[in-house]
């Protein structure tokens, strides 16, 4: 199949009498001996095989609120087609915020008398859904996670009349299991280590009749989680609870801590303030208030926490949520999510199929299945289906969002046998991610995850592995740091195998980019020199696919790191796209210069360059493809910010070496061909493009001219 409405290019025109003074320049400088590009192409080392229309694909997500029938008509839809991007993945914001989400406005709740509590989504509406909308969850216990802000916890908000309350799916009414076994919690935060003795819980329904309170010995509870255990207080184990409030001294002296956790395995089985109605409202567990600190020399409770309705109270974390909610708590001012039929009928899939979510650490099974059998009867076309979005985000641990995955995967198999899962989804990480030790002392969220799933028989059901790549800090992005890229992605793939995954399964990348947050790099060449290095590295480590986040034309903001935004284009007034940014045209040199633009495979073979800065820095990466056309395409990325680079270029097997014939076309996008002119909300490039092409030499003493901060491709056929 190939990309539709997207011109292919041929030379016109040729700078082969502009070489020479160039390479005289580069020679007198010491630049032109010894660097060199290899390329390895026995057929027996190809590292990956891949499809450009699957293999290269772009992101949406959550917009502002009345902008996606904008962003979605077809002048917009056109522009972004035009980067050359293949499949679409659908992100999943309402996951983050710690909302349900209604993928469907229309449905059924489960407390219809009312309409309020657990919402399953129209299975057989009209195709009309045009956008969507996450609800907040009144029953929230988090002050803040790495996806929510804004929003409070009911553990200390000051209201007796509110509760937290844990997901109902994790009781053994849902998992099959001791409740023991997916013990819920929560947690406080004092912010630093403070004398702690004393605790008062206002326990609501359905309460702990066992727990436990507890201190952790380590650092930060919840950024170094594997150094560290979790240590009852002399006098923090309670059984045969009776709920109410209940004050407990939990040591004679005070002891030292900051973070404190309270650790609960058996529930009352009581319902809670909506009723008996429905059995979800009776399982799990319930808290309205915690109190924390230490008894005073008087004999006096002192409480350390702050009680208020906003992120100034003392934070604290749980170990999951009710997903029970109400019409009332709808999410818009967050924006709204572009609707399925919106999405798969304004042309931006290319009609592939595309990468869906499920909500399913705020939500229901109920409604995932629905969702699913909507897609399939409208004949929209699914990929996979991504269960929930960034567990680690929400410190979910493993076990638990495992039992969520196979409730879920059971689901969703009983209305499409066939359909393709894949998750966990994690953050944009660059190493293992490490949880509280379990009892054998594996503090590997992976592996835990992995293990469960095959200790209960439903490994079968991680059909695709998927996660997030954001490499660098926002408010901290150095030249310097393009230098590791290659290193962090191929560690990233390595570390998931070591983890278990099996080798059949395929890794893929669903959604990426420089930063998890706004910064000028985003709007210079900088952001197309990194977005060619990490997906060059990401294919040649074995990577199956990767989708550049994100595909709407938003306007810029301003983050850590100064104003910027994550598209691919520079943004006006109701989304009027002014000009391409950096990201569009490295876009382009991927989908449709490295790659031919069509279904078919390519084969990724080993490349390397000796081209080296004093310190060993890498300064010249190589990425090598075998296209359908008999071509091979080189990608060459020179991230020497000063310097261009002169190379020659080998290929060679078991027959010896070998080299382009004449006629290689050398296309090229760097600093000289864009330049950012920052201006706060008012930047803009200029000059802006086009990409340069150019015809050069072949043969064994060809050199090929790489400018300073660009990315090259060399294309052409090989003796």
């Amino acid at each position: 199949m190939a990309l539709p409405g997207v011109p292919r290019y041929t030379v016109v025109s040729s700078r082969r009498t502009k070489l020479v003074p160039a390479l005289l320049l580069l020679a007198l400088s010491g630049r032109i001996n010894g660097q060199h590009v290899t390329v390895d192409i026995a057929p027996s080392h190809a590292v990956n095989r891949i499809s450009p229309l699957q293999a290269f694909g772009a992101g949406i997500d959550r917009d502002p609120l009345q902008s996606v029938k904008t962003i979605f008509d077809p002048a917009h839809v056109a522009t972004m087609l035009s980067a050359g991007w293949g499949g679409v993945s659908y992100r999943l914001n309402t996951e983050l915020s710690i909302q349900a989400w209604h993928w469907n406005p229309n449905g059924v709740w489960s407390d219809a008398a009312n309409q309020q509590g657990y919402f399953v989504g129209a299975r057989n509406s009209a195709g009309s859904i045009q956008r969507s909308f996450g609800y907040n969850l009144p029953h929230r216990g988090v002050t803040s996670n790495d996806g929510s802000s804004g929003g409070y916890s009911r553990l200390d908000d000051g209201n007796l009349n509110t509760y937290w309350k844990s997901n109902p799916y994790l009781s053994q009414q849902f998992t099959g299991e001791d409740d023991s076994l997916h013990a819920q919690w929560v947690m406080v935060d004092l912010g630093a280590k403070q004398g702690v003795n004393a605790i008062e819980i206002a326990w609501a329904d359905p309460y702990a009749v066992n727990y436990r309170v507890q201190y952790w010995t380590g650092g930060d509870a919840i950024y170094d989680p594997a150094h560290g255990r979790w240590k009852d207080f002399p006098r923090g184990a309670v059984s045969g609870a009776i709920g109410g409030t209940a004050t407990l001294r939990l040591a004679e002296n005070r002891v030292q801590a900051q973070f404190v956790r309270i650790w609960m395995t058996a529930s009352s089985g009581t319902c809670d303030s909506h009723g008996s109605s429905d059995i979800r409202n009776c399982l799990g567990f319930a808290i309205r208030e915690i109190y924390l600190g230490h008894v005073g020399a008087q004999g006096q409770f002192v409480d350390l926490m702050q009680h208020e309705k906003d992120d100034g109270q003392t934070a604290t974390y749980c170990s999951s949520v009710d997903p029970w909610h109400a019409p009332t708590s709808v999410a818009k001012d967050d924006g709204e999510q572009p609707g399925f039929d919106l999405v798969f009928t304004s042309g931006i899939t290319r009609g592939l199929p595309m990468t869906v979510p499920v909500a399913m650490l705020y939500d229901n099974p109920d409604n995932a299945a629905s969702e699913i059998t909507y897609l399939t009867q409208h004949g929209y076309s699914i990929n996979y289906v991504e269960m929930g979005e960034e567990p680690d985000g929400q410190f979910i641990v493993p076990e638990d969002y495992a039992a969520l995955y196979i409730q879920w995967a059971d689901a969703i198999h009983r209305v499409a046998p066939g359909v393709r899962l894949a998750g966990p989804v994690f953050e944009g990480v660059t190493d293992d991610i490490p949880t509280w030790p379990d009892a054998n002392g594996n503090a590997s969220w992976f592996t835990r995850f992995l293990n469960f799933l095959r200790s209960h028989g439903h490994l079968a059901d991680f059909n695709v592995m998927t996660y997030e790549h954001y490499p660098f800090d926002p408010c901290n992005i150095e030249w310097g740091s393009l230098y590791d890229e290659p290193r962090l992605v191929s560690h990233i793939v390595k570390v998931w195998q070591k983890d278990g995954l099996p080798p059949e399964t395929a890794q893929e990348i669903t959604e990426y980019n420089i930063a998890f947050d706004q910064s000028a790099r985003y709007m210079q060449t900088y952001a197309a020199l990194w977005h060619a290095d990490f997906v060059g590295s990401f294919l040649a480590a074995g990577g199956h696919a990767a989708y550049y986040y994100q595909y709407e034309p938003l306007p810029m903001y301003e983050g850590c790191g100064g104003w910027g935004t994550f598209g691919m284009f520079n943004v006006g007034d109701n989304y009027t796209i002014k000009q391409e940014s950096a990201q569009f045209f490295s876009a382009q040199m991927l989908t449709q210069e490295w790659a031919e633009p069509v279904d078919a495979i390519h084969s990724v073979y080993p490349a390397a360059s000796d081209v080296q800065d004093r310190d060993g820095n890498v300064l010249v990466t190589a990425y090598a493809l075998q296209r359908p056309d008999g071509e091979w395409a080189l990608l060459l990325v020179n991230k020497d910010p000063h310097t261009p680079h002169s190379v020659s270029v080998r290929f060679h097997d078991a027959g010896g070496a070998h080299y382009f014939q004449d006629g290689v076309a050398q296309v090229t996008f760097g600093s000289q061909q864009y330049e950012w002119h920052a201006n706060g909300a008012n930047g803009f490039a200029d000059p802006d493009g086009p990409i340069a092409r150019s015809e050069e030499a072949g043969g064994a003493g060809a050199q090929y001219v790489l400018p300073k901060a660009s990315v090259i491709v060399l294309r052409g056929n090989v003796h």
